[in-house]
């Protein structure tokens, strides 16, 4: 017997920003930040509210409101694709990177929740289950940070049984090199050391840091170089040493930036951002890109947002646990996940994402 699927015309879009300071300064080979912009985005149909969000500026929350909401409103909520394409479309004028493809990010993830809330299923079982837990890493590691506060960073995820950490490098080379020893020495031999250089090297200076970092065990090699220089990143994927991945992809707007990495053979490990990339509508694509590439995916930051769709990704080989996305997120959202074994499962107990703006807490940091 087929049934009916449910009246689910969309009304109320919303786009709201919050500034949240960090708890402290943070740094990579390239900036500094002292606050992290979250724009939140609600969409609601039959009695049920969807939601999503992105890490971006809070310029994001007006294309939501000027430009995405009125192509939205009033469609099905069952009909998540066709509403993205009709996103995509509206957009074609403001360009599709930047800001303008984190608002389409944002929205789509809350229509991805708002139809499963709908139909009252858990994300990860209307995205059809590939596992029950993404391994997660731990990162952070910033390069503001003293040699004291990076071991006790990284030492406390192994601690805690998560079995790779990431630091940032890429401000001194010297000091890198220096620093990734400590690291080492906090987290003992049994864990996996990444780096994150944010492309600030060149590439004869990746190469040479790589040789070090091997020493030091260092297992992911991410951005060595920009990832806009992709004969760059090519380059250095093809001369570190054996047992050392490079990863690039978190500034993927569209399926045609995660194409032409792959294509072009400029990484071992390819990474996708559903706040950035255009939502679980276009993260499930590019997971498609990889298999039929035969390479592995990550999914970068937002560890929230990302579980469901991780966990139902063929070709997720982790998931990023970046201290300041986590940090936000356990304040402002009821039913963020935190790992147990260092796997991150998503709650299956609950509808849609199983998140909730905590508003009373949300709304000291409300800019628009």
């Amino acid at each position: 017997m087929i049934v009916a699927a449910p009246s689910a015309q969309i009304g109320a879009v919303t786009a709201e920003a919050y500034v949240v300071p960090t708890d402290g300064v943070e740094s990579d080979g390239t900036l500094a930040w002292s606050e992290t912009t979250l724009v939140v985005v609600h969409v609601s149909a039959a009695e049920h509210t969807g939601l999503g969000y992105t890490y971006a500026d809070a310029a994001t929350a007006r294309v939501v409101r000027d430009h995405l909401a009125p192509v939205v409103q009033g469609g099905d909520a069952m009909d998540v694709p066709a509403l993205w394409n009709a996103m995509r479309h509206r957009i074609r004028n403001l360009g599709r990177p930047g800001i303008v493809s984190m608002a389409l990010s944002a929205v789509d993830s809350a229509l991805w929740d708002l139809k499963a809330r709908v139909l009252g299923l858990p994300l990860v079982t209307l995205l059809g289950a590939v596992r029950d837990a993404i391994p997660v890493y731990g990162s952070g590691g910033f390069t503001s940070y003293t040699v004291e506060q990076l071991q006790r960073q990284l030492g406390g995820w192994a601690a805690a049984g998560i079995a790779r950490v990431k630091m940032k490098v890429g401000r001194d080379a010297r000091a890198d090199r220096e620093r990734v020893r400590a690291a080492r020495e906090a987290i003992g031999p049994g864990v996996e050391l990444f780096v994150d250089a944010n492309g600030a090297y060149t590439q004869k200076l990746a190469l040479a840091q790589a040789e070090a970092f091997a020493r030091s065990g260092v297992t992911w090699f991410e951005e060595p170089v920009s990832s806009d220089d992709v004969d760059g990143l090519r380059f250095v994927r093809e001369r570190v040493p054996a047992g050392m991945d490079v990863a690039a992809g978190e500034y993927g707007y569209d399926l045609f930036a995660f194409r032409r990495l792959l294509e072009c053979d400029a990484v071992d490990v390819l990474q996708v951002d559903v706040t950035r990339c255009g939502g679980i509508t276009e993260l499930a694509r590019v997971d498609a890109l990889c298999q039929a590439h035969a390479r592995p995916l990550s999914g970068h930051t937002a560890p929230s947002l990302h579980v469901h769709a991780a966990c139902a990704a063929t070709a997720m080989r982790h998931l990023e646990y970046f201290h300041d996305h986590v940090r936000i997120e356990q304040m402002l959202l009821d039913g963020a996940p935190v790992p147990v074994d260092g796997l991150l499962a998503p709650d299956r107990s609950r509808p849609g994402n199983g998140l909730e703006l905590r508003r009373a807490d949300a709304e000291r940091y409300r800019v628009y």
